[in-house]
């Protein structure tokens, strides 16, 4: 070989390049257990809610010791920076894909215009969206192309805009084709700055290696935040629109208002059913409250009154109209926004704008109801885009505020509008997403002057840094929906990484003893060479600042099994080569030259697939990928050069003997000449068998379990103290969703899945809150006495980890683009390997023959899944985890068929046709080398399924199904179906 000292040289420093990467991981993994043991120490359990004390005593801890120096060359803040990245799915945290509103951003371009031919395009898009996948800015072009007559895109009450026209990008004069860019260009912008305002929120929210990225062109944007607790913040930071607003309010004693609510209530008698409520037995707050609303005290007798039975007078001095029942607030809402209700407004207060107070605790029951001076457009004295800065501080009580900054021309504003609210003795209420936080009144005559004031309202420390963490950052464009969500509890995530590790030890194990036992001490180089490739890739995940995940160990675990692949061919050539009676030196010489080409073809073709798969796949899937790339590279340089390296270094030793086998498997395998092609037809009829039942099941079966990912919907992982049965939670869930909720045991007896499609298509974090109260409420009876709320809904933070552990929310209309990119990434697939094996051996026989073979593999493992989806105690649910395994399916079969192809092309070029007798050889002398990569690539598989965790467990059942099938179809089928159309070719005299 030659160049030795080179690759020694270059394996020494990528080896110590590794180590130093995965340094950093070392010391963060030491400080975090030492302040773990220093909050146990501080914090008992006897203590009430020690498990929270503990994580707030322990981050106090790497706080203040965070930039001390450890080991002499880092510190802890630093490593945390450099350490390895971990997924959600073994850190815990949120996952959303957020969409920013287009169509938000095109009414804001047009100036919320009331032009009917505009908003009948959106309405128009709105409904194209649901069943496109063009983007919605090209579904509004082409509605509008559609109904537009004589109406522009450049009409003045539709873009040509005074800010577009001042701005000299839009005038009158424009045709459509010419406004259409300019529109595409602003869209553009407004999502660039939406990424930005997302950005700026997520670097304040205080997690270490936040993750966000824009998706293509799609106004979606990515955001991971591992480790993240308070999911419930988290998610509101992402999707607020932070529209900060200052109005005047109205005062109480203003007569318009009476006048207008006794026509109100009047009015309301006649066009709505209202049935008068229960009483209720035990006296709350809000019981004491409506209990000093007399009916006699508004001379309303006894008859049932719709609006005034509903409100309760305002606490004196406040500035706000009334007070009502949270739980009331959404029928006071629907109906002070009815057309009927609007008309009745006095003329000095026509334009009013009714806004709820945001609750001060989350156990609160009434909440005020305030009236804003508005006018005609509905816009407000103020908007947050004054404001220059705002911090997180605490008021002279000591409470958490929010105060800000504004620049010189709010300062202006700012002065006139708290000097109209003392004169006018009013309030001035600060508007947050619509919500009233505060609304105090003004005694400074004059007004406020220096642009500074203070948002109060019984906020949380963590409230506050949030608050003004979106003011800084600024408001979002549009809103930014989250259509699809991961959120896994940290329990969850350390169970994963427990058994993650546990597959790996027991694969390594089985993998190193096995390669001693069949090739004796060159199986000992080869274990060398695997122990350096695993720490590269670790150091090289490090280096690149990927993100581990679980599916991520599962491709190395397999890489682990198919890199064996390679040292399992160099030794199977060497073994021949010896056969020969070639000495030592020259038989290792030309047995890692022929097995050369094998090698590259095998780890080429399973490389396109992981491509494609990190193309067309996200989150863990790409993390699935980026691993197995990762390792199919390292693996070629160990086994290629590192294993050379320590054979070459053995033999030239004095008497040194390498037999590349050992006492029991040296004869295995020799001699053998078994016919496969004769039995090629008893094949075809087998596998046309396995293929048609399949396909019935398919079409006429039960078919596939498509989960979430493809259908869209909401699933939860939920664990219980005790089994339960998920049957009875199906009927009970039904009754409160519909039809259509799914329960399924998941792992454990006390642990299940539950698939739901309830109100799929509606977006909101509200909606997300009403389905875990739901939950709650309907499982109750199978929690532990006393089991609150907030420990079901964070049930990953509990030590007992009871609760919803893992939850993902799927929208319909990603769902439908994530089967769309799994479709395109399977037919991708095949489409390149097809072209690869074309241009690799000249013969379109042996791209129909692999490309036969894969598909008999892939409609095998599909219909397996069919016919055994329902019968089988793990999930075997079609998700982009099932459409990883399909494609490494196809990657390993490949793997197997150019392996074999391979050494056909080798032997019919040194024998020549004969009949297909040379091709019966050509398969007996890679048998060896079939069966052991594919039984050692099966024992990994096995420990991953058995050990790797209950969501690896349908992954790997696909692949280990695959695998059977692939290592089959390489010998019966790939081969045969090539024989037959090249025989054909060559007995016609085509091709000799």
């Amino acid at each position: 070989m030659q160049n030795k000292g080179l690759i020694k040289l270059f394996a020494l420093l990528f080896g110590l390049v590794s180590i130093y990467q995965l340094s950093y991981t070392f010391v963060t993994s030491k400080v975090e257990k030492e302040s773990t043991v220093f909050a146990a120490s501080q914090v008992p359990e006897s203590e009430e809610d020690y498990i929270t004390k503990r994580e707030q005593v322990a981050m106090r801890y790497l706080d203040s010791i965070g930039d001390n120096s450890v080991l002499g060359y880092t510190s802890y803040n630093e490593a945390k920076k450099k350490e390895l990245n971990k997924g959600l799915d073994l850190k815990g945290g949120i996952n959303v894909t957020l969409q920013i509103s287009v169509k938000d951003i095109l009414k804001g371009l047009a100036n919320n215009t009331k032009n009917p031919v505009f908003n009948k395009a959106l309405a128009d898009a709105d409904l194209a969206a649901k069943n496109s996948d063009d983007t919605y800015l090209d579904l509004f072009f082409e509605a509008f192309d559609n109904i537009k007559g004589d109406t522009k895109l450049a009409s003045p009450d539709i873009f040509a805009t005074k800010s577009l026209v001042d701005a000299n990008e839009v005038n009158t004069k424009m045709s459509d084709d010419e406004v259409k860019p300019i529109i595409r260009t602003k869209i553009d912008e407004s999502i660039v700055s939406a990424f930005e305002v997302l950005r700026e929120r997520i670097d304040g929210f205080g997690v270490t290696q936040p993750n966000i990225q824009r998706e293509g062109n799609s106004g979606r944007i990515l955001v991971e935040l591992p480790g993240a607790r308070d999911i419930a913040r988290a998610q509101e930071l992402l999707s607020s629109t932070a529209q900060l607003e200052f109005w005047e309010t109205h005062k109480q004693s203003n007569p318009s208002f009476s006048t207008f609510l006794i026509q109100a209530n009047e009015k309301l008698k006649e066009i709505v059913d209202v049935e008068r409520p229960e009483p209720v037995k035990e006296e709350t707050e809000l019981d004491s409250l409506l209990s000093d609303v007399s009916a006699d005290s508004l001379d309303l007798a006894t008859q049932v009154n719709p609006l005034y039975e509903l409100l309760i007078p305002a606490n004196p001095g406040s500035n706000a109209m009334f007070r009502a029942a949270i739980k009331d607030t959404a029928t006071i809402g629907s109906y002070l926004r009815m057309p009927e209700i609007r008309r009745l407004l006095p003329a000095d207060i026509q334009f009013t704008k009714f806004l709820w107070q945001r609750p001060a605790t989350k156990d609160a029951e009434v909440i005020d109801l305030y009236a804003l001076k508005s006018n005609r457009e509905g816009t407000p004295r103020m908007s947050g885009d004054v404001v220059s800065d705002a911090r997180a501080e605490f008021d002279q009580f000591n409470d958490p505020v929010v105060t800000m900054n504004m620049n010189s021309a709010g300062s202006k504003l700012w002065q006139k509008l708290t000097s109209d609210a003392n004169i006018n003795q009013t309030g001035i209420a600060v508007v947050l997403d619509n919500k009233v936080y505060t609304a105090p009144g003004c005694s400074v005559v004059g007004g406020i002057t220096g642009g500074r004031t203070e948002i109060s309202g019984n906020f949380t420390i963590n409230e506050t840094k949030d608050i003004a963490n979106v003011l800084r950052a600024g408001k979002l464009p549009a809103r930014a929906e989250i259509i699809q969500s991961e959120i896994v509890g940290p329990s969850l995530g350390q169970e994963a990484i427990d058994s993650g590790f546990m597959s790996f030890l027991i694969a390594m194990a089985i993998v190193l003893l096995w390669m001693i036992a069949y090739y004796g001490k060159a199986g000992a180089f080869a274990d060398i060479a695997l122990l350096l490739n695993i720490l590269l890739i670790f150091g090289v995940l490090t280096s690149l600042n990927a993100v581990l995940t679980l599916p991520g160990i599962a491709g190395i675990v397999l890489t682990i099994g198919m890199s064996v692949d390679a040292n399992v061919l160099i030794f199977e050539r060497i073994k021949e080569e010896l056969a020969k009676g070639k000495g030592k030196s020259q038989a290792v010489a030309d047995g890692f030259g022929n097995a050369l080409s094998s090698i590259l073809d095998a780890n080429i073709t399973t490389g396109l697939t992981a491509i494609i798969l990190f193309i067309f796949g996200s989150g863990p899937i790409k993390g699935f990928a980026t691993t197995l790339l990762i390792g199919i590279i390292t693996s070629l340089f160990t086994a290629i050069f590192i294993t050379r390296l320590l054979v070459d270094w053995y033999l030239e030793g004095k008497g040194r003997s390498l037999d590349f086998s050992t006492s029991l498997t040296k004869n295995l395998f020799k001699n053998i000449n078994i016919d496969f092609l004769i039995k090629r037809k008893i094949a075809y009829v087998i596998s046309a068998i396995l293929v048609a039942v399949g396909l019935f099941s398919l079409f006429f079966g039960p078919g596939l379990q498509q989960g979430v990912d493809f259908v869209g919907g909401r699933s939860y992982t939920v664990r219980f103290e005790q089994p339960v049965n998920p049957s009875e939670i199906a009927s009970e869930l039904n009754t409160v969703f519909g039809s259509g909720t799914n329960v399924k045991t998941y792992g454990e007896s006390n642990q299940v899945k539950i698939t739901t499609p309830y109100k799929v298509d509606v977006e909101g974090i509200e909606v997300d809150t009403e389905i875990q109260d739901k939950l709650y409420t309907s499982l109750q009876k199978y929690l532990p006495d006393g089991f609150d709320k907030d420990a079901f809904v964070l049930g990953g933070v509990d030590e007992d980890a009871i609760g919803i552990l893992q939850s993902v929310k799927v929208g319909p209309t990603i769902a439908d683009d994530i089967k769309n990119n799994a479709f395109l990434a399977i037919l991708g697939s095949l489409a390149v390997v097809f072209l690869y094996i074309l241009l690799r051996f000249r013969r379109w026989q042996f791209s129909l023959g692999a490309v036969v073979a894969v598909f008999h593999d892939v409609l095998i493992v599909l219909g397996v899944f069919s016919i055994f989806g329902k019968l089988m105690p793990f999930n075997m649910e079609i998700d982009q985890a099932f459409i990883a395994a399909i494609l490494t399916v196809i990657g390993y079969s490949l793997n197997d068929t150019v392996v074999v192809f391979d050494r056909i092309r080798e032997t019919l070029a040194e024998r020549g046709w004969k009949g297909g007798s040379n091709i019966n050889f050509a398969i007996n002398t890679t048998l060896s080398r079939t069966l052991n990569t594919s039984l050692t690539t099966l024992v990994v598989l096995l420990a991953i399924f058995i050990f790797g965790g209950e969501s690896l467990r349908g992954f790997m059942f696909a692949m280990i199904v695959g695998v059977i099938v692939g290592t089959y179809s390489s010998v019966f089928i790939a081969t045969p179906v090539m024989f037959d159309a090249l025989s054909k070719k060559i007995t016609s005299g085509k091709e000799k």
